[in-house]
């Protein structure tokens, strides 16, 4: 991500080339009521989308606490933020646990964040929503159930004809633990949240055959490891996975289901 001016008149656009990120953001902010002055907490934040659009939008007379596990994310948001934006912050904090000091925020952020809630994330929406200021608005994206559904198919029938029933057990079970839209609207009913809004937007991932799914920026490190993860013996998971991999005609396209969940304190 690097600082650039763009028609707009904002320095700080969600970056392009991120193809998994931004679009998650993208329809993050279709929900969004930003204004001057907010307070933000963002959590989840990665290296920083959407926290550099976040604070420029908010301007400096707010201020956006950007959250992340991983010391990694968080020195590399600070290394891109440098000198600029001081009433942003990059912190390394469990989302799942946030520390009884953090003030209350009128917003509450979250991209690519509800999958990390686990394992207990009714709680730790709960814990979220005590650090939201009354009046104040939650918006929180992720991948939602039935993402990708036709790969999981895919590999579920490449594990059959290898008769592996523990590995279809577990790609089973990891399928029924991805939270729904559905589900996500309980969560905020339960917490009484009002103006509920949930809803899922279609992203379709373009991919090639055989390496060029494999190793897909979108896929690896992510959903893919995911499937591997099933498998005790790698050997047999590449085995499995390359047979996959030779056939991406019967699964394309591959959709992700964008969904954000929107809900305001009373």
């Amino acid at each position: 991500m690097t600082k650039r001016r763009i028609d707009s008149g904002l320095c700080w656009p969600l970056p392009s080339h991120d193809y998994w990120s931004t679009p998650f953001a993208e329809s993050l902010l279709l929900h969004l009521d930003l204004y001057p002055g907010a307070s933000i907490l963002d959590i989840a934040s990665g290296h920083g989308v959407p926290a550099f659009y976040l604070a420029e939008r908010v301007g400096p007379s707010g201020q956006v606490l950007a959250i992340d596990l991983s010391g990694r994310q968080v020195e590399s948001g600070r290394t891109i933020q440098g000198t600029q934006l001081p009433w942003l912050r990059f912190e390394c904090l469990d989302m799942r646990a946030l520390p009884s000091y953090l003030p209350c925020f009128d917003r509450i952020t979250g991209n690519l964040s509800v999958m990390f809630f686990r394992p207990n994330r009714y709680e730790a929406l709960q814990g979220l929503v005590e650090h939201l200021n009354p009046g104040g608005q939650l918006v929180l994206t992720f991948p939602s159930f039935g993402t990708f559904d036709s790969l999981w198919r895919r590999i579920d029938q490449e594990m059959a004809v290898h008769g592996l029933l523990v590995e279809r057990r577990r790609l089973e079970a990891y399928l029924a633990e991805r939270p729904s839209a559905a589900e996500g609207h309980k969560w905020l009913d339960r917490l009484q949240l009002t103006r509920i809004a949930v809803t899922e937007y279609p992203l379709n991932v373009a991919t090639g055959t055989g390496q060029a799914f494999l190793h897909h920026p979108l896929l690896r490190g992510g959903f893919l490891d995911d499937a591997y993860e099933c498998f005790d013996d790698q050997g047999l998971a590449e085995e499995v996975m390359t047979r996959v991999s030779e056939d991406v005609e019967s699964f394309t396209p591959l959709i992700a289901k964008r969904c954000v969940l929107s809900g305001w304190k009373p």
